[in-house]
């Protein structure tokens, strides 16, 4: 079954639309599969997942995404779900998505905020509930090796890259250790007590010398 969707918009990671909330055996963990959804959708963004489409395992659920003209269409199902009929899915409101303005779209700044989609996404997930019907067969017969094209990760792998380029980043940008001796506070708390005397004592000992050669040149 169809579970969450969220569209979002590649070029900044703005999640604009989502589908009503359909998870039953994963009810209390929602927020936890919107986020994940969420993440996907700014990975995406940044460049970290390139696939135009992907599935994406997580515990016994599946991500689906579908990137067509800058917009990015995300579902979770069930892993049992056949994933043919998911992108099939993802077309349909990709076809849906594309019949309005694009200018409208480019608009929107805040999350969530393209309300008008939402029920164009209830509407279009109440085909897909039951795989059984005819027209849901028909589709998952069509081009039955078109699912093998398409990647399969796993979501731990996807956030060990994320950790593993911030590690590298850091890294990378850090600015370069202070020595822990010239640096530290002791000896700054001796130069800011010594320094004056040290002038002091050797303002003296030029004068001493100084003294002493006009001396010598006196005798002679």
């Amino acid at each position: 079954m169809v579970n969450l969707t969220i569209v979002g918009r590649v070029r900044d990671g703005l999640a604009l639309a989502q589908g009503p909330r359909y998870i039953n055996q994963v009810n209390d963990n929602f927020s936890f599969y919107k986020q994940q959804a969420e993440f996907i959708l700014k990975e995406i963004s940044r460049g970290a997942l390139a696939p135009s489409k992907m599935t994406i395992r997580v515990d016994h659920n599946s991500f689906h995404y579908l990137m067509e003209n800058g917009i990015c269409f995300i579902t979770l199902s069930d892993s049992s779900y056949p994933r043919k009929l998911a992108f099939h899915y993802l077309q349909d409101l990709q076809k849906e998505f594309q019949k309005f303005d694009r200018d409208l779209v480019d608009k929107i700044t805040r999350p969530y905020s393209f309300v008008k989609f939402d029920s164009i996404i209830g509407n279009i997930r109440k085909q897909y509930i039951d795989t059984r019907t005819q027209a849901n067969l028909a589709k998952m017969i069509v081009n039955r090796g078109q699912d093998l094209s398409i990647i399969i990760e796993h979501m731990s792998q996807i956030v060990e890259r994320k950790r593993h380029s911030e590690t590298s980043e850091r890294i990378y940008t850090s600015p370069e250790p202070k020595s822990s001796i010239w640096g530290s506070p002791l000896l700054e708390d001796i130069a800011l007590k010594w320094t004056p005397i040290t002038i002091i004592f050797v303002g003296f000992a030029v004068l001493f010398w100084a003294n002493l050669a006009l001396k010598e040149d006196f005798i002679i």
